[in-house]
């Protein structure tokens, strides 16, 4: 079930929040619990037993490491145990179709032995996978596990996060779970961020799709100039479509009385590729950071070779995470390898030596990062360098083309929009105000009535076009 659908917004939505509200406080992580099933089962319902499974699995092997003791040999074997228990789960479901088909074609004299398996991908399985592990890795550190059943099963399922995130780390909700206070200003304030996140995909990310899906499609003809505009329409897509399910996300937790981390920082702004991941993606980002990074020692350690090691890993599993696929190994490997880059030049610290340096810096980081997107949206390598290759003018119909040319001017009023709203200017006129109330006041309110008309705009175009999946849904 999409949040950008009738089915959620008129009948799912009000139904949960009307019967959260009318139960009993101690039924309401239940009802939650209830109502994040269904919502699974109405996309997934065969996959609901996996997702219990693992949940049942993860309460068990929390439990016995708390049992155990932290640090303790028998409890690192647990915890060894839980978390190959649950990269098996993502293994078999996400990478056993492209692991088979790769094995197949490096030996091609054992394709009879090796058959081609043909899983299909349960929606958000790498989303509450990782939260998954994050707990059970939490309770090995010291936190006390979840004795209640509900209550951990509610982390890892709550509906608003379960399919594309924030990954919702357990040491942050430990405390909402048995304990949290719903309250007006912070249920509004839900609303308010769920209504940014449905324009946002609806009326950006939806019709930069249009435009990207055009210049991305297969045999489509690309001069030099549209492959550019394809691209960047796709980095403007990607950006809306992800930041608006988070906004969303966040918004919906807000509703209910939870408080989630942010997962975007307005991240077309930054000056090199390492700021760029702080802001994209924070809470994966954080994730491997905390799980991965520092438990093989992060930056601590006593030779270049070993740093390069650590955020080869890193880099690598970053690509792995978002698909079985060449094009994603690519693609979390050229960030690894500017990362690297930019670790050993020590570059973001000279970045701020001279405002000329940082303005370099944002267009190096945003041409790496358009680039990065193509691999990222092309189905495989070959897709991906033809699509390259035209951008640089190798293979490419011409320069620029008359489509183009009217493409562009038919999209340049939503690409200033689309600018505009990858920077940061409302915080910063919200900063400007701060001193002046009555101006502060007025815009907070012209901004509510701003978003409920595009929110009823984006009802409209709902109407129109019922089918508009996140990209992250993949994933």
């Amino acid at each position: 079930m999409l949040f950008t659908s009738l089915e959620f917004l008129l009948l799912f939505l009000p139904l949960v929040l009307a019967g959260y509200y009318v139960l009993r406080r101690e039924l309401r992580n239940a009802w939650l619990l209830a109502a994040s099933l269904v919502f699974y089962a109405y996309g997934e319902p065969k996959f609901v037993l996996a997702m219990v499974a693992s949940i049942a699995l993860n309460y068990l092997f929390a439990l016995g490491i708390s049992a155990v003791g932290p640090g303790r040999r028998a409890s690192r074997w647990m915890l060894l145990a839980a978390i190959l228990a649950n990269l098996s789960l993502i293994f078999v479901y996400k990478y056993a179709n492209f692991a088979t088909s790769v094995a197949r074609e490096l030996f091609p004299s054992w394709r009879g032995a090796i058959p081609q398996t043909s899983f299909i991908l349960p929606i958000g399985i790498s989303f509450f996978t990782f939260q998954a592990i994050s707990y059970v890795v939490d309770v090995y550190r010291g936190v006390p596990a979840q004795k209640n059943p509900v209550n951990i099963a509610l982390y890892i399922a709550m509906f608003p996060q379960l399919i594309a995130g924030p990954i919702v780390r357990y040491d942050t909700v430990a405390r909402q779970l048995v304990s949290r206070r719903e309250t007006l200003p912070l249920f509004t304030s839900g609303v308010g961020r769920f209504l940014v996140g449905f324009a946002k995909k609806m009326l950006l990310a939806n019709l930069f799709a249009v435009a990207a899906d055009k210049y991305f499609a297969d045999g489509a003809e690309l001069d030099c100039c549209g492959a550019w505009l394809g691209a960047v329409c796709y980095t403007f897509q990607i950006f809306f479509d992800f930041s608006g399910y988070s906004d969303m996300a966040i918004g919906l937790g807000r509703m209910f009385g939870f408080e989630f981390l942010e997962n975007f920082n307005y991240p077309y702004v930054s000056r090199s590729i390492t700021e760029f991941w702080r802001r994209w993606h924070m809470s994966l980002g954080s994730w491997f950071r905390d799980y991965l990074y520092f438990p093989m020692g992060g930056s601590r350690v006593g030779s270049r070779a070993r740093l390069v090691f650590n955020l080869a890993v890193v880099w690598f599993a970053t690509g792995v995470w978002h698909g079985a696929n060449w094009t994603f190994i690519l693609w979390g490997s050229l960030y690894g390898v500017l990362i690297i880059v930019e670790k050993l030049a020590d570059w973001p610290k000279r970045l701020m030596a001279s405002r000329r340096l940082q303005a370099l810096g944002w267009f190096a980081t945003m041409f790496f990062v358009v680039l990065g997107w193509v691999l990222f949206r092309a189905p495989d390598l070959t897709s991906a360098g033809r699509y390259l290759a035209a951008m640089f003018g190798f293979g490419a119909t011409e320069f620029v083309g008359g489509e183009t040319v009217f493409e562009f001017g038919e999209m340049a009023v939503l690409l200033a929009v689309g600018a505009a709203a990858s920077v940061p200017w409302i915080p910063w006129l919200r900063a400007r105000l701060a001193a002046m109330p009555r101006a502060l006041g007025l815009l907070e309110i012209a901004g509510r009535i701003a978003l409920v008309a595009l929110f009823f705009v984006g009802i409209s175009y709902l109407a129109m076009n019922s089918h508009n999946p996140f990209i992250y849904f993949n994933f």
